[in-house]
């Protein structure tokens, strides 16, 4: 079974950093795609950052140059590293999995396994 568990969420400053980690338990295949998403209406969550097995990677326009997606395959854990933040990146963050190719940031319905998000919120 696999699990993916998030952490590090919590509140900071705009203009401030932050540093998110999604540990993945149960995972058998040698490749994958793994992805950042946050959730931005009451059922639509928005791809943010994406990185494969070989370490490509993928970012929404709106995070590119402020957000660093990484991964420790040695400890199964993926890492999200927020920058500059605003408070419109004020979200529920999630983590995913899945056997597919990353083509871009991540498109929430590809994606079959999940974490259970942690808050992430920006004040001014």
């Amino acid at each position: 079974q696999v699990e993916l568990v998030e952490s590090g969420g919590g509140s900071v400053e705009s203009g401030g950093s932050l540093r998110l980690s999604c540990v993945v338990s149960g995972w058998t295949y040698s490749g994958y795609c793994m992805g950042w998403f946050r959730r931005v209406t009451a059922i639509e969550r928005e791809g943010v950052a994406t990185i494969d097995d070989e370490g490509i990677t993928h970012y929404a326009d709106s995070v590119k140059g402020r957000f660093i997606v990484s991964q420790d395959r040695a400890k199964n854990t993926m890492y999200l590293e927020m920058n500059e933040v605003t408070v419109e990146d004020t979200a529920i963050y999630y983590c995913a999995i899945d056997l597919l190719f990353c083509t871009g940031p991540g498109r929430a319905i590809d994606f079959g396994h999940w974490g259970q998000g942690t808050q992430v919120t920006v004040s001014s």
